[in-house]
Protein backbone atom coordinates (compact mmCIF):
# COMPACT_ATOMS: atom_id res chain seq x y z
CA UNK A 1 0.00 0.00 0.00
CA UNK A 2 0.92 3.30 -0.99
CA UNK A 3 1.73 6.19 2.40
CA UNK A 4 -0.33 8.58 2.46
CA UNK A 5 2.91 10.79 0.92
CA UNK A 6 2.75 9.60 -2.15
CA UNK A 7 -0.77 9.83 -2.77
CA UNK A 8 -0.09 12.86 -1.73
CA UNK A 9 2.69 14.01 -4.62
CA UNK A 10 0.15 11.89 -7.10
CA UNK A 11 -2.97 13.80 -6.26
CA UNK A 12 -0.97 16.95 -7.11
CA UNK A 13 1.14 16.01 -10.22
CA UNK A 14 -2.16 15.17 -11.74
CA UNK A 15 -3.69 18.24 -10.79
CA UNK A 16 -1.06 20.39 -12.12
CA UNK A 17 -0.65 17.74 -15.60
CA UNK A 18 -4.39 18.41 -15.89
CA UNK A 19 -3.90 22.15 -15.58
CA UNK A 20 -1.11 22.14 -17.82
CA UNK A 21 -3.04 20.05 -20.57
CA UNK A 22 -6.05 21.94 -20.71
CA UNK A 23 -4.27 25.17 -21.34
CA UNK A 24 -2.14 23.61 -23.85
CA UNK A 25 -5.22 22.16 -25.78
CA UNK A 26 -7.33 25.08 -25.70
CA UNK A 27 -4.13 26.68 -27.34
CA UNK A 28 -4.03 23.74 -30.26
CA UNK A 29 -7.22 23.96 -30.88
CA UNK A 30 -7.29 28.02 -31.06
CA UNK A 31 -4.38 27.59 -33.51
CA UNK A 32 -5.79 24.62 -35.82
CA UNK A 33 -9.25 26.19 -35.98
CA UNK A 34 -8.65 30.17 -35.48
CA UNK A 35 -4.46 29.86 -36.25
CA UNK A 36 -3.84 32.08 -33.45
CA UNK A 37 -3.68 31.50 -29.70
CA UNK A 38 -5.78 31.59 -27.19
CA UNK A 39 -6.17 34.74 -25.20
CA UNK A 40 -4.71 34.21 -21.75
CA UNK A 41 -6.16 37.10 -20.43
CA UNK A 42 -9.57 35.60 -20.89
CA UNK A 43 -11.72 35.19 -17.75
CA UNK A 44 -13.70 32.48 -19.83
CA UNK A 45 -10.45 30.07 -20.03
CA UNK A 46 -10.16 29.80 -16.93
CA UNK A 47 -13.22 29.14 -15.81
CA UNK A 48 -13.77 26.26 -18.23
CA UNK A 49 -10.29 25.24 -17.00
CA UNK A 50 -12.37 25.41 -13.54
CA UNK A 51 -15.24 23.02 -14.49
CA UNK A 52 -12.84 21.07 -16.09
CA UNK A 53 -10.90 19.94 -13.21
CA UNK A 54 -14.25 20.09 -10.77
CA UNK A 55 -15.64 17.65 -13.24
CA UNK A 56 -12.66 15.26 -13.05
CA UNK A 57 -12.62 15.75 -8.87
CA UNK A 58 -16.36 14.60 -8.60
CA UNK A 59 -16.30 11.68 -10.98
CA UNK A 60 -13.11 10.72 -8.73
CA UNK A 61 -10.63 10.70 -11.20
CA UNK A 62 -7.87 11.71 -9.07
CA UNK A 63 -8.32 9.00 -6.76
CA UNK A 64 -6.05 5.84 -8.67
CA UNK A 65 -6.89 2.58 -6.75
CA UNK A 66 -3.54 0.90 -6.28
CA UNK A 67 -4.74 -2.42 -7.83
CA UNK A 68 -7.05 -0.84 -10.83
CA UNK A 69 -6.27 -2.64 -14.30
CA UNK A 70 -4.93 -0.23 -17.12
CA UNK A 71 -8.20 -0.66 -19.37
CA UNK A 72 -10.62 0.04 -16.30
CA UNK A 73 -8.34 3.18 -15.59
CA UNK A 74 -8.70 4.04 -19.42
CA UNK A 75 -12.78 3.33 -18.88
CA UNK A 76 -12.89 5.68 -16.10
CA UNK A 77 -10.84 8.59 -17.80
CA UNK A 78 -12.60 8.24 -20.41
CA UNK A 79 -16.42 7.99 -19.04
CA UNK A 80 -15.20 11.56 -17.10
CA UNK A 81 -14.07 13.62 -20.02
CA UNK A 82 -17.28 12.50 -21.90
CA UNK A 83 -19.52 13.56 -18.93
CA UNK A 84 -17.75 17.07 -18.70
CA UNK A 85 -18.06 17.50 -22.55
CA UNK A 86 -21.55 16.74 -22.28
CA UNK A 87 -21.74 18.75 -19.42
CA UNK A 88 -19.63 21.80 -21.00
CA UNK A 89 -21.38 21.78 -23.96
CA UNK A 90 -24.92 21.32 -22.81
CA UNK A 91 -24.63 24.38 -20.62
CA UNK A 92 -23.38 26.47 -23.56
CA UNK A 93 -26.36 25.41 -26.03
CA UNK A 94 -29.01 26.00 -23.19
CA UNK A 95 -27.46 29.73 -22.07
CA UNK A 96 -27.48 30.33 -25.94
CA UNK A 97 -23.79 30.67 -26.15
CA UNK A 98 -22.55 28.94 -29.40
CA UNK A 99 -20.64 31.52 -31.28
CA UNK A 100 -20.46 34.09 -29.00
CA UNK A 101 -16.92 33.94 -27.75
CA UNK A 102 -14.33 31.84 -29.69
CA UNK A 103 -14.10 29.53 -26.87
CA UNK A 104 -17.62 28.62 -26.91
CA UNK A 105 -17.51 27.74 -30.57
CA UNK A 106 -18.42 23.64 -32.08
CA UNK A 107 -14.63 23.01 -33.15
CA UNK A 108 -12.76 24.56 -30.06
CA UNK A 109 -15.11 22.61 -27.66
CA UNK A 110 -14.82 19.62 -29.49
CA UNK A 111 -10.77 19.84 -30.35
CA UNK A 112 -9.78 21.01 -26.63
CA UNK A 113 -11.95 18.83 -24.69
CA UNK A 114 -10.65 15.58 -27.08
CA UNK A 115 -7.29 16.55 -27.15
CA UNK A 116 -7.50 16.90 -23.42
CA UNK A 117 -8.98 13.37 -22.77
CA UNK A 118 -5.68 11.79 -23.67
CA UNK A 119 -3.28 13.98 -22.25
CA UNK A 120 -5.56 12.59 -19.12
CA UNK A 121 -4.73 9.26 -20.03
CA UNK A 122 -1.31 9.09 -20.63
CA UNK A 123 -0.74 11.47 -17.22
CA UNK A 124 -2.84 8.87 -15.44
CA UNK A 125 -1.72 5.74 -17.11
CA UNK A 126 2.17 7.37 -15.62
CA UNK A 127 1.37 7.71 -12.55
CA UNK A 128 -0.51 4.88 -12.33
CA UNK A 129 2.86 2.58 -12.96
CA UNK A 130 4.66 5.35 -10.65
CA UNK A 131 2.87 3.87 -8.02
CA UNK A 132 2.98 0.36 -8.85
CA UNK A 133 6.37 0.35 -9.48
CA UNK A 134 7.06 2.54 -5.98
CA UNK A 135 4.84 0.49 -4.06
CA UNK A 136 5.93 -1.02 -0.93
CA UNK A 137 4.87 -3.33 1.33
CA UNK A 138 3.61 -1.51 4.36
CA UNK A 139 5.61 -2.72 7.32
CA UNK A 140 4.69 -1.33 10.87
CA UNK A 141 6.79 -2.17 14.43
CA UNK A 142 4.50 -1.85 17.47
CA UNK A 143 5.51 -1.48 20.78
CA UNK A 144 2.70 -2.88 23.05
CA UNK A 145 0.47 -6.19 22.51
CA UNK A 146 -2.72 -4.66 23.61
CA UNK A 147 -5.74 -5.56 22.40
CA UNK A 148 -6.01 -2.18 21.14
CA UNK A 149 -3.20 -2.30 18.95
CA UNK A 150 -3.85 -6.15 17.71
CA UNK A 151 -7.33 -4.93 16.62
CA UNK A 152 -5.77 -2.08 14.64
CA UNK A 153 -3.43 -4.31 13.10
CA UNK A 154 -6.27 -6.57 12.39
CA UNK A 155 -8.71 -4.05 10.69
CA UNK A 156 -5.61 -2.18 8.40
CA UNK A 157 -4.81 -5.76 6.97
CA UNK A 158 -8.27 -5.89 5.68
CA UNK A 159 -7.86 -2.40 3.53
CA UNK A 160 -4.40 -3.94 2.70
CA UNK A 161 -3.52 -7.56 2.99
CA UNK A 162 -0.25 -6.96 2.20
CA UNK A 163 0.33 -5.21 5.25
CA UNK A 164 2.78 -6.69 8.46
CA UNK A 165 2.83 -5.75 11.75
CA UNK A 166 5.42 -6.62 14.18
CA UNK A 167 4.25 -6.42 17.97
CA UNK A 168 6.90 -6.32 20.67
CA UNK A 169 5.46 -6.39 24.26
CA UNK A 170 6.70 -7.32 28.06
CA UNK A 171 3.92 -10.32 28.44
CA UNK A 172 3.94 -11.42 24.88
CA UNK A 173 3.32 -14.76 26.29
CA UNK A 174 -0.16 -13.51 27.51
CA UNK A 175 -1.49 -11.38 24.84
CA UNK A 176 -4.75 -11.01 24.17
CA UNK A 177 -6.27 -13.44 21.36
CA UNK A 178 -8.45 -11.80 18.36
CA UNK A 179 -10.89 -14.32 16.52
CA UNK A 180 -10.10 -15.31 13.30
CA UNK A 181 -6.43 -14.17 13.68
CA UNK A 182 -2.88 -16.29 13.73
CA UNK A 183 -0.20 -14.95 15.45
CA UNK A 184 3.69 -16.18 14.89
CA UNK A 185 5.69 -16.15 18.07
CA UNK A 186 8.92 -15.16 16.93
CA UNK A 187 11.93 -17.03 18.32
CA UNK A 188 15.32 -14.88 17.20
CA UNK A 189 18.13 -15.31 19.02
CA UNK A 190 20.66 -12.61 19.72
CA UNK A 191 22.93 -12.57 16.78
CA UNK A 192 26.88 -11.43 17.41
CA UNK A 193 26.09 -8.04 15.85
CA UNK A 194 23.02 -6.39 16.84
CA UNK A 195 23.01 -4.64 13.32
CA UNK A 196 22.93 -7.36 11.89
CA UNK A 197 19.29 -7.17 9.93
CA UNK A 198 16.60 -9.54 11.08
CA UNK A 199 15.01 -11.54 8.27
CA UNK A 200 11.37 -12.87 8.89
CA UNK A 201 9.25 -15.07 6.49
CA UNK A 202 5.63 -14.41 6.91
CA UNK A 203 4.01 -17.23 6.24
CA UNK A 204 0.90 -15.75 5.68
CA UNK A 205 -0.27 -12.34 4.08
CA UNK A 206 -1.98 -11.47 7.29
CA UNK A 207 0.06 -12.78 10.17
CA UNK A 208 0.48 -10.66 13.27
CA UNK A 209 3.97 -11.52 14.69
CA UNK A 210 4.59 -11.02 18.41
CA UNK A 211 7.78 -10.79 20.18
CA UNK A 212 9.36 -10.11 23.26
CA UNK A 213 10.17 -6.00 23.94
CA UNK A 214 13.67 -7.05 24.99
CA UNK A 215 14.50 -7.63 21.02
CA UNK A 216 13.46 -3.96 20.45
CA UNK A 217 17.20 -3.62 19.55
CA UNK A 218 17.72 -6.07 17.06
CA UNK A 219 14.10 -4.90 15.24
CA UNK A 220 14.29 -1.23 14.96
CA UNK A 221 17.44 -1.69 12.17
CA UNK A 222 14.80 -3.09 9.94
CA UNK A 223 12.65 -1.03 7.34
CA UNK A 224 9.42 -0.21 8.83
CA UNK A 225 6.98 2.20 7.38
CA UNK A 226 6.06 3.29 10.68
CA UNK A 227 6.36 2.90 14.34
CA UNK A 228 3.29 2.64 16.85
CA UNK A 229 3.39 2.88 20.31
CA UNK A 230 1.02 1.06 22.70
CA UNK A 231 2.32 2.50 25.80
CA UNK A 232 2.19 5.46 27.36
CA UNK A 233 5.65 7.53 28.21
CA UNK A 234 5.74 6.68 31.66
CA UNK A 235 5.81 2.97 31.06
CA UNK A 236 8.97 2.95 28.46
CA UNK A 237 12.64 2.84 30.07
CA UNK A 238 15.06 5.91 29.12
CA UNK A 239 16.89 2.76 27.01
CA UNK A 240 13.74 2.66 24.50
CA UNK A 241 12.69 6.23 24.42
CA UNK A 242 16.82 6.51 23.22
CA UNK A 243 15.90 4.15 20.78
CA UNK A 244 12.62 5.74 19.68
CA UNK A 245 14.69 9.08 19.35
CA UNK A 246 17.35 7.40 16.87
CA UNK A 247 14.60 5.64 15.26
CA UNK A 248 12.70 9.30 14.72
CA UNK A 249 16.48 10.88 13.38
CA UNK A 250 16.59 8.42 10.48
CA UNK A 251 12.88 9.29 9.08
CA UNK A 252 10.61 6.74 10.81
CA UNK A 253 7.51 8.15 11.80
CA UNK A 254 5.93 7.61 15.32
CA UNK A 255 2.63 7.85 16.52
CA UNK A 256 0.72 6.90 18.97
CA UNK A 257 -2.72 4.59 17.98
CA UNK A 258 -4.59 7.60 18.07
CA UNK A 259 -2.77 9.90 15.70
CA UNK A 260 -1.45 6.78 13.63
CA UNK A 261 -6.02 6.10 12.48
CA UNK A 262 -5.31 10.28 12.67
CA UNK A 263 -2.63 10.45 9.85
CA UNK A 264 -3.79 7.37 8.17
CA UNK A 265 -7.73 7.02 8.36
CA UNK A 266 -8.58 10.74 8.99
CA UNK A 267 -10.14 9.77 12.23
CA UNK A 268 -9.68 9.06 15.65
CA UNK A 269 -10.83 6.06 17.39
CA UNK A 270 -12.60 7.32 20.71
CA UNK A 271 -11.00 4.09 22.43
CA UNK A 272 -7.78 5.00 21.18
CA UNK A 273 -7.43 8.49 23.52
CA UNK A 274 -7.53 9.32 27.15
CA UNK A 275 -7.56 12.65 28.83
CA UNK A 276 -3.80 13.72 28.82
CA UNK A 277 -4.42 13.78 24.81
CA UNK A 278 -6.71 16.39 24.92
CA UNK A 279 -4.78 18.41 27.34
CA UNK A 280 -1.55 18.27 24.98
CA UNK A 281 -2.74 17.25 21.31
CA UNK A 282 -2.46 20.00 18.57
CA UNK A 283 -5.51 21.88 16.78
CA UNK A 284 -8.84 22.15 18.30
CA UNK A 285 -8.45 26.04 16.77
CA UNK A 286 -12.78 25.50 16.25
CA UNK A 287 -13.25 25.58 20.20
CA UNK A 288 -10.91 27.93 21.60
CA UNK A 289 -10.37 30.73 18.48
CA UNK A 290 -12.92 33.46 18.40
CA UNK A 291 -12.18 34.49 14.83
CA UNK A 292 -12.47 31.10 13.36
CA UNK A 293 -16.01 30.79 15.66
CA UNK A 294 -17.26 33.78 14.05
CA UNK A 295 -16.10 34.04 10.50
CA UNK A 296 -17.57 30.63 10.37
CA UNK A 297 -21.19 31.51 11.44
CA UNK A 298 -21.01 34.61 8.83
CA UNK A 299 -19.97 32.24 6.23
CA UNK A 300 -22.84 29.93 7.09
CA UNK A 301 -25.63 32.51 7.38
CA UNK A 302 -24.76 33.82 3.80
CA UNK A 303 -24.36 30.29 1.75
CA UNK A 304 -27.62 29.03 3.62
CA UNK A 305 -29.41 32.23 2.49
CA UNK A 306 -27.69 31.98 -1.15
CA UNK A 307 -28.78 27.76 -1.67
CA UNK A 308 -32.49 28.90 -0.03
CA UNK A 309 -33.14 31.07 -3.12
CA UNK A 310 -31.32 28.84 -5.59
CA UNK A 311 -32.69 25.71 -4.21
CA UNK A 312 -35.87 26.76 -4.34
CA UNK A 313 -37.25 25.22 -7.58
CA UNK A 314 -36.15 22.08 -6.00
CA UNK A 315 -38.37 22.52 -2.82
CA UNK A 316 -40.69 23.70 -4.39
CA UNK A 317 -40.92 20.55 -6.83
CA UNK A 318 -40.08 18.44 -3.72
CA UNK A 319 -42.76 19.61 -1.57
CA UNK A 320 -45.42 19.01 -4.75
CA UNK A 321 -44.05 15.31 -5.10
CA UNK A 322 -44.22 14.53 -1.50
CA UNK A 323 -48.20 15.51 -1.29
CA UNK A 324 -48.84 13.30 -4.53
CA UNK A 325 -46.99 10.38 -3.89
CA UNK A 326 -47.96 9.62 0.10
CA UNK A 327 -50.89 11.43 2.37
CA UNK A 328 -49.11 13.19 5.30
CA UNK A 329 -47.56 16.66 5.51
CA UNK A 330 -44.76 17.92 3.20
CA UNK A 331 -42.67 18.51 6.34
CA UNK A 332 -40.86 16.27 9.51
CA UNK A 333 -39.51 17.92 12.15
CA UNK A 334 -37.46 16.09 15.06
CA UNK A 335 -36.04 16.99 18.32
CA UNK A 336 -32.76 17.24 18.25
CA UNK A 337 -29.47 17.68 20.10
CA UNK A 338 -27.36 20.74 19.67
CA UNK A 339 -24.32 22.75 20.83
CA UNK A 340 -23.20 22.19 24.43
CA UNK A 341 -26.46 19.59 24.46
CA UNK A 342 -29.21 22.55 23.93
CA UNK A 343 -32.27 20.95 22.06
CA UNK A 344 -33.78 22.40 19.39
CA UNK A 345 -36.15 21.09 15.95
CA UNK A 346 -34.54 19.81 12.98
CA UNK A 347 -36.73 20.34 9.96
CA UNK A 348 -36.81 17.82 6.79
CA UNK A 349 -38.62 16.75 3.90
CA UNK A 350 -40.80 13.96 5.24
CA UNK A 351 -39.21 10.97 3.44
CA UNK A 352 -40.96 8.05 5.55
CA UNK A 353 -45.15 7.45 5.90
CA UNK A 354 -46.71 9.34 7.83
CA UNK A 355 -46.79 6.55 10.76
CA UNK A 356 -43.38 5.56 10.89
CA UNK A 357 -42.54 5.82 13.84
CA UNK A 358 -45.27 4.39 15.25
CA UNK A 359 -43.84 2.12 17.46
CA UNK A 360 -41.55 4.70 19.08
CA UNK A 361 -38.07 5.88 18.22
CA UNK A 362 -35.67 3.40 16.07
CA UNK A 363 -33.02 3.79 14.36
CA UNK A 364 -33.26 4.10 10.08
CA UNK A 365 -32.02 1.41 8.07
CA UNK A 366 -29.90 1.57 4.82
CA UNK A 367 -33.37 -0.26 2.78
CA UNK A 368 -35.92 0.74 5.29
CA UNK A 369 -39.28 -0.71 4.67
CA UNK A 370 -40.72 2.63 5.66
CA UNK A 371 -39.43 5.21 3.48
CA UNK A 372 -41.50 6.34 0.66
CA UNK A 373 -40.56 6.23 -3.35
CA UNK A 374 -40.34 9.55 -2.80
CA UNK A 375 -38.26 9.75 -0.37
CA UNK A 376 -35.84 7.33 -1.31
CA UNK A 377 -34.92 9.97 -4.11
CA UNK A 378 -35.02 12.65 -2.11
CA UNK A 379 -32.52 10.50 0.35
CA UNK A 380 -30.17 9.69 -2.36
CA UNK A 381 -29.79 13.19 -3.36
CA UNK A 382 -29.97 14.81 -0.66
CA UNK A 383 -32.95 16.98 -1.08
CA UNK A 384 -34.59 15.83 1.98
CA UNK A 385 -31.72 17.87 3.90
CA UNK A 386 -32.66 21.30 2.16
CA UNK A 387 -35.26 22.50 5.04
CA UNK A 388 -32.54 22.36 7.55
CA UNK A 389 -30.90 25.37 5.72
CA UNK A 390 -33.95 27.42 7.96
CA UNK A 391 -32.06 26.24 10.83
CA UNK A 392 -28.84 27.43 9.69
CA UNK A 393 -30.18 30.94 9.35
CA UNK A 394 -31.20 30.54 12.66
CA UNK A 395 -28.34 29.74 14.35
CA UNK A 396 -29.66 26.37 15.50
CA UNK A 397 -27.10 24.39 12.84
CA UNK A 398 -24.02 24.73 10.97
CA UNK A 399 -23.62 23.83 7.17
CA UNK A 400 -20.27 21.65 7.96
CA UNK A 401 -20.50 19.75 11.15
CA UNK A 402 -21.20 16.79 13.46
CA UNK A 403 -24.35 15.51 12.36
CA UNK A 404 -26.84 16.02 15.47
CA UNK A 405 -28.37 12.75 17.12
CA UNK A 406 -31.93 12.59 18.44
CA UNK A 407 -31.71 12.72 22.53
CA UNK A 408 -33.78 9.35 22.53
CA UNK A 409 -30.28 7.50 21.51
CA UNK A 410 -28.24 10.14 23.24
CA UNK A 411 -28.14 8.45 26.84
CA UNK A 412 -27.14 5.07 25.15
CA UNK A 413 -24.45 6.34 22.75
CA UNK A 414 -23.05 8.36 25.79
CA UNK A 415 -22.62 5.01 27.78
CA UNK A 416 -21.11 3.03 24.87
CA UNK A 417 -18.68 5.14 23.06
CA UNK A 418 -16.20 7.22 25.03
CA UNK A 419 -15.76 11.01 24.78
CA UNK A 420 -19.05 11.07 22.81
CA UNK A 421 -20.27 14.44 23.94
CA UNK A 422 -16.79 16.38 22.34
CA UNK A 423 -19.08 16.44 19.29
CA UNK A 424 -21.80 18.73 20.75
CA UNK A 425 -18.59 21.58 21.34
CA UNK A 426 -19.16 22.65 18.03
CA UNK A 427 -22.43 23.18 15.98
CA UNK A 428 -24.12 20.35 14.65
CA UNK A 429 -24.27 20.55 10.74
CA UNK A 430 -26.11 19.58 7.39
CA UNK A 431 -23.28 17.31 6.21
CA UNK A 432 -19.70 16.66 7.65
CA UNK A 433 -16.73 14.91 7.94
CA UNK A 434 -17.99 11.78 8.90
CA UNK A 435 -20.74 11.57 6.50
CA UNK A 436 -18.60 11.92 3.60
CA UNK A 437 -16.12 9.27 4.57
CA UNK A 438 -18.21 6.47 6.51
CA UNK A 439 -20.81 4.59 4.22
CA UNK A 440 -24.83 5.18 5.48
CA UNK A 441 -25.75 3.22 8.62
CA UNK A 442 -27.61 2.96 12.14
CA UNK A 443 -25.94 1.25 15.04
CA UNK A 444 -23.89 1.93 17.67
CA UNK A 445 -20.96 0.94 15.95
CA UNK A 446 -21.98 3.17 13.04
CA UNK A 447 -22.57 5.23 15.44
CA UNK A 448 -19.28 5.21 17.20
CA UNK A 449 -17.38 5.57 13.57
CA UNK A 450 -18.51 8.18 13.07
CA UNK A 451 -17.80 10.02 16.12
CA UNK A 452 -13.93 8.85 15.07
CA UNK A 453 -14.30 10.89 12.54
CA UNK A 454 -16.24 13.69 13.94
CA UNK A 455 -12.84 14.06 16.42
CA UNK A 456 -10.85 14.56 13.46
CA UNK A 457 -13.27 17.16 12.17
CA UNK A 458 -12.90 19.57 15.44
CA UNK A 459 -9.14 18.85 16.16
CA UNK A 460 -8.56 19.48 12.12
CA UNK A 461 -11.26 22.27 11.58
CA UNK A 462 -10.33 24.92 9.23
CA UNK A 463 -11.88 26.63 6.50
CA UNK A 464 -10.10 24.26 3.58
CA UNK A 465 -11.36 21.37 5.53
CA UNK A 466 -14.88 22.72 4.96
CA UNK A 467 -14.46 23.43 1.28
CA UNK A 468 -13.15 19.46 0.96
CA UNK A 469 -16.14 18.38 2.85
CA UNK A 470 -18.58 20.82 0.70
CA UNK A 471 -17.17 19.33 -2.58
CA UNK A 472 -17.01 15.60 -1.06
CA UNK A 473 -21.08 16.36 -0.30
CA UNK A 474 -21.33 17.56 -4.14
CA UNK A 475 -19.49 14.46 -5.38
CA UNK A 476 -21.90 11.86 -2.40
CA UNK A 477 -25.15 13.82 -4.60
CA UNK A 478 -23.46 13.25 -8.23
CA UNK A 479 -22.28 9.55 -7.78
CA UNK A 480 -25.72 8.79 -6.08
CA UNK A 481 -23.98 7.62 -2.78
CA UNK A 482 -26.69 9.11 -0.28
CA UNK A 483 -28.98 7.20 1.52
Amino acid sequence: MNPPVSRLISTWFLLASDITGLFFCFNVAFVLRLEQSVNWRSPLLYGLTLACILGLYLTDSYKIPEKISRFWLLVRVLLSVSLILVAITSLIYLGGLWGSEPLFGRGIIFISIGCFGLWAIASRMLISKWLSKNSRASRFLVLGGGEKALKLGKDYQIADSDAQFVFLTDNYRNRPVLSGKKYLESTINQPSSVLDPIELDFREPNDLVIDNLENFQLWKQQYWSALIIDYSSKELTEATIQQLMSMRLRGIYVYSLADFCEQFWQKIPPDYIQDDWFAFASGFSILHNPFNIKFKQLLDFCAAALLILITLPITLLAATAIKLDSPGSIFYSQVRTGLNGNKFRVHKFRSMRQDAEKMGAQWAQEKDPRITTVGRVLRLTRIDELPQLWNVLKGDMSLIGPRPERPEFDAQLRQEIPYYDVRYLVKPGITGWAQVSYPYGASVEDAYQKVAYDLYYIKNYSLLLDFAIALKTLKVVILGKGR
